[in-house]
């Protein structure tokens, strides 16, 4: 996998005036062997609280959802070849491709080309992603805490995650 992002998170002085708190690489990262997740920033609420300081919000597992209430960013990466298991989750998920390409797979069968630039809004669905190119793809995900609808529900049957189904 490449080089971890550059992060750079902003905060106030002792005089409230905007400054960089920190210029490095994501602190986070979960390198699986055929894809990597790099942590951006996770907030545990919504609205996000913003204090003159607070702990590193990374300094956790990384898992999927994010907390509930809250939003998650992450870089993601992919291997040429590699696939992810379908899944769903009870977000709304945006993902950007930043460089490669990706398929991403719904259960009704359809398969669609994801590239540089394009955004995807992933709505509580069943899905899965293949690179099928010869070089990695990265992606930009944000995942935002969701509640999908009694009456939608009562249609999906229960969520899995992977081979962990979520209550």
């Amino acid at each position: 996998m490449s080089d971890a992002p550059r992060r750079i998170v902003t905060g106030h002085d002792g005089s409230g005036k905007s400054v960089v708190v920190s210029d490095t690489p994501v602190p986070k990262t979960l390198d699986i062997g055929t894809a990597a997740f790099h942590e951006v920033w996770i907030t545990d609420a919504t609205p996000a609280p913003i204090a003159a300081t607070e702990p590193e919000p990374t300094d956790r597992p990384v898992r999927v959802p994010p907390p509930a209430n809250g939003v998650m960013v992450r870089f993601t990466e992919m291997e040429p070849g590699a696939a992810s298991p379908m899944h769903r989750t009870e977000t709304l998920d945006v993902g950007v491709v930043i460089d490669g390409e990706t398929w991403l797979l719904l259960d009704d069968g359809s398969e669609t080309r994801v590239g540089p630039g394009d955004a995807v809004v992933q709505r509580g669905t069943n899905h899965a992603w293949a690179n099928r190119s010869e070089r990695p793809v990265r992606m930009l995900f944000v995942l935002i805490d969701g509640t999908i609808s009694d009456e939608l529900k009562a249609t999906l049957g229960p969520l899995e995650l992977f081979d962990q189904a979520l209550e």
